[in-house]
């Protein structure tokens, strides 16, 4: 038996033959899981209550006047200028201007002349004579 000692070795298993021992390693895992430990209830109370300010406020008006002027000009002034405080804006317009004028086209000149000419007609007339005659004797109408 001792020649079968040397042949094995390592839990009595021969040397020709190997083996594969598994090393066995633990790993931590880590994981979070929630717990229900207790609850909370919030309330809100919304109170009113009034406070007075003083402020100043500041607003501005604008007054628009209209101003006819209704006059021909040669050239059209600015169409926005400023006179002190007031801005004036100039309102145009184009106005067709007609000139009526009497043109003497022609005259007719109009003469009266007399002619006399000397024409014979012939016509038929119809003339009626009455003659009355009595069947008695002794006096004639």
């Amino acid at each position: 038996m001792e020649g079968q000692d040397n042949e094995r070795i390592n839990d009595g298993f021969p040397i020709e033959e190997s083996r594969v021992i598994p090393v066995i390693q633990e790993k931590l895992v880590v994981t979070n899981e929630r717990v229900e430990t207790g609850k909370v209830v919030i309330s809100k109370q919304v109170f009113e209550e009034e406070d007075f300010i003083d402020v100043t406020a500041t607003r501005d008006e604008v007054v628009v006047e209209r101003k006819p002027i209704n006059q021909y000009v040669e050239s059209a002034p600015p169409a926005v200028r400023q006179e002190g405080d007031v801005t004036i804006v100039s309102v145009m317009k184009e106005v067709l201007v007609v000139e009526k004028r009497l043109m003497l086209v022609e005259e007719l000149h109009i003469t009266k002349r007399q002619h006399q000419d000397q024409q014979t007609y012939s016509e038929i007339l119809k003339k009626e004579e009455i003659t009355i005659n009595r069947e008695t004797s002794g006096t004639d109408i």
